[in-house]
């Protein structure tokens, strides 16, 4: 796993900064898939809890749509784009968790590939909010309709070539072999991904690989 402290200290020391005035803050980590937004969310979550800010991570994939609606519309193929998603279900949640009470939130199995609803709780002392996906900062309705509710928006950025990597070995890690783990990740994953590249809202900070 590659070194994150000082995307964490940028980070964390961000969010510290903007502490105090006891609302809850969100901060969206944002970037496309395989760019490491779950690594970090966990590190950084690890960091600010140690800290005594009280963190929790939400995931976007809790509003995958369930396999057997993507069958019913013909997108099974295209599972992590856009439209595979309850959007609308994520941008009220995301509204609901900008109050400070307790929020039920689903997350995603992806082991079981499937979306588990009211698996996680964000408790009202939750001062911080760490929302990770692909669409955070995504320029195309409804999705733009986040970038208002983000108390700090953080994009990865992530050469394509070390994004196809990543992607093919997520699938070899499931147990896809190689031909079957490249299929996927080139027909649905890296199309996705320069999605979400071209398509970027700025962030208020930007991170690479390289820190």
């Amino acid at each position: 796993m590659p070194d994150l402290t000082p995307q964490v200290n940028v980070l964390a020391d961000r969010i510290h900064a903007m502490r105090g005035d006891g609302r809850r803050l969100l901060v969206a980590l944002a970037g496309a898939p395989g760019s490491g937004k779950s690594t970090l969310a966990g590190e950084l979550a690890r960091r600010l809890n140690a800290q005594k800010c009280a963190t929790r991570v939400v995931q976007m994939d809790g509003f995958h749509l369930d396999n057997a609606v993507l069958t019913d519309r013909g997108l099974l193929g295209r599972k992590g784009a856009p439209e595979t998603f309850d959007s609308a279900g994520f941008l009220h949640l995301v509204q609901r968790l900008r109050e400070r009470t307790e929020v039920i939130a689903p997350a995603f199995d992806r082991a079981r590939d499937l979306a588990v609803a009211g698996a996680q709780v964000i408790p009202a002392e939750a001062e911080v909010v760490l929302v990770e996906g692909n669409y955070l900062l995504f320029d195309a309705p409804p999705w733009f309709n986040l970038a208002p509710n983000w108390s700090l928006s953080v994009r990865l950025e992530v050469p394509l070539q070390d994004l196809r990597a990543r992607l093919i070995q997520r699938w070899l890690k499931l147990g896809h072999t190689r031909v079957a783990a490249t299929r996927r990740a080139e027909a649905n994953d890296i199309p996705n991904a320069e999605a979400v590249v071209a398509r970027a809202l700025s962030a208020d900070i930007v991170l690479t690989p390289d820190g």
